[in-house]
């Protein structure tokens, strides 16, 4: 049963049923569920699949291009011998390769109401110099783009090779694409019911801290165990022997992308802040040449949904901060990657230690970014254009800084001023609540225009507890608005 998809399946069906050739690009990360979801759709429908070979462990063999070629070309040649092809002798090159598809597919006409062709992990097909994309080129262009029952589904984890291969292609595939689907990490409502459709009982509390190690990811959320709290499972997947996810962070860079430790120095560095780094302050940490090389590698990034950007509020598009999205590499660099964090047994007991208990409000602030749709669903503001950002204002000798975890700004003159707590009971707002969050309104009217009406938004675990000061807040959001399906 494919959880959450049913939009992506609808539109795939609708494209399969067509009466024209269909050419649909399907990226996203790594294990977000991509291959399934076209393996449950088209099930015993698919005429021909090949998966691309994955390059890793290749970095430091200086024939390493010429021989994953080869490797590539014998593979593909493999996979149409296992689907039914009479073929003698591999191909040279990514031409004949595609033309060999042609014969075998001609073939098979008879027999198949729709020529349904999925190529997975197709980047790693790509190898340098291969002439790969050119032989998929020659392959729509001169033959399947002019059958109408052909369809074919390319799908990759790499969203930047997609990106700039296909979607944005401007040579021989420029605008061929007929339809392209980005398939995102689960929400906590999809996470929610994929757990339940496995018998888990979890509470929406427990589910959030699950989200948080692994983000929406499926392939990782197929590692809790039911009869397991989630801090035991936390510690069965990251830390004991044998741990699943122990070195998939690791393994994800490699299998992305081809300078993974370049990636990993500018995660690693993003992740030193909590409102993220300026270009240049990632330029300073890192020491990256200043080229459009980091323009491309911050692209990638951004498009596999690993970070994102954003700019600082009341500086207008001057100045544009990059900040960590991925709930697992947060979780990562945290706990699993720094050795020094804690000893590396002890995750059941660490609930109430201060790094965890930082680490939650952390990481309940991404999930909040990541559920923008849902908050403004419950300010009843889901029509209304709108700008996210954070604030943040350095102390000096004279006055103390200020920092606002997330603002929504509104084309209706109103500015939500939020204020995001990871709490296991009901929020109380108390005095000192109250003075901090009158200072920050006072430094934000400085920068905001005299029209402009400020809106203080609690968005928390479970609520506002009715207290002296709970009035300070117009409004708000809790986990159950956050687990809203939209």
């Amino acid at each position: 049963m494919v959880i959450g998809r049913e939009k992506e399946q609808n539109k795939l069906e609708e494209l399969y049923k067509s009466d024209k050739a269909e050419f649909v690009a399907l990226y996203g990360r790594r294990r977000v569920g991509k291959t399934y979801l076209i393996d449950e759709t088209f099930s015993n429908r698919i005429t021909f699949r090949h998966a691309g070979l994955s390059p890793i462990g290749t970095d430091n063999d200086k024939d390493a291009p010429k021989k994953l070629m080869k490797d590539q070309l014998e593979h593909f040649y493999q996979s149409l011998l296992m689907q039914g092809a009479g073929l003698n002798k591999a191909p040279a090159s990514w031409l004949e390769a595609f033309y060999m598809l042609e014969q075998f597919l001609m073939e098979k006409e008879a027999e198949n109401e729709r020529l349904l062709i999925f190529l997975d992990e197709i980047q790693w097909m790509d190898t340098p110099k291969a002439g790969f994309v050119t032989g998929l080129e020659a392959f729509w262009n001169n033959w399947a783009c002019y059958r109408h029952n052909v369809m074919l589904i390319v799908c990759g984890s790499s969203t930047s090779w997609v990106l700039d291969k296909l979607i944005n292609n401007h040579g021989g595939l420029y605008g061929r694409l007929t339809y392209e689907i980005e398939l995102q990490p689960f929400s906590l409502g999809e996470c929610e019911r994929f757990f339940l459709s496995k018998g888990f009982s979890l509470s929406r509390y427990d589910i959030t801290q699950a989200y948080m190690a692994v983000g929406g990811i499926p392939y990782y959320l197929n590692f809790f165990e039911k009869t397991l709290s989630v801090h035991q499972n936390i510690q069965a997947i990251f830390f004991d022997k044998g741990a699943p996810l122990k070195n998939e962070f690791d393994r994800l860079f490699s299998s992305l992308f081809t300078n993974p430790e370049t990636m990993k120095a500018i995660i690693v560095a993003l992740n030193s802040k909590n409102r993220g780094l300026t270009r240049n302050e990632l330029l300073n940490i890192t020491g990256i040449t200043d080229s459009g090389q980091l323009s491309k590698q911050l692209k990638a990034l951004e498009s596999g949904a690993f970070i994102f950007k954003y700019y600082s509020f009341g500086n207008g598009k001057r100045e544009g901060f990059y900040k960590i999205s991925d709930p697992f590499c947060i979780f990562c660099l945290r706990f699993v990657e720094d050795s020094s964090s804690r000893k590396k047994n002890e995750w059941i007991n660490a609930a109430g230690t201060q790094s965890v208990i930082s680490w939650n409000g952390l990481a309940f602030e991404n999930i909040c970014f990541n559920h923008i749709k849902q908050i403004k669903y419950a300010l009843g503001i889901s029509g209304v254009s709108t700008n996210e950002s954070l604030w943040s204002k350095k102390g000096s000798e004279d006055s103390e800084g200020a920092q606002i975890d997330l603002i929504i700004e509104r084309k209706d003159n109103v500015i939500n001023m939020c204020e995001i707590k990871f709490y296991n009971d009901e929020f109380v707002a108390d005095k000192e609540c109250h003075f901090s969050l009158v200072r920050r309104e006072k430094l934000l009217r400085e920068i905001i225009p005299k029209r402009a009406s400020i809106h203080n938004t609690l968005i928390t675990t479970f609520g506002l507890k009715k207290m002296e000061y709970f009035s300070d807040f117009i409004s708000t959001v809790t986990l159950d608005d956050l687990f809203r399906v939209i």
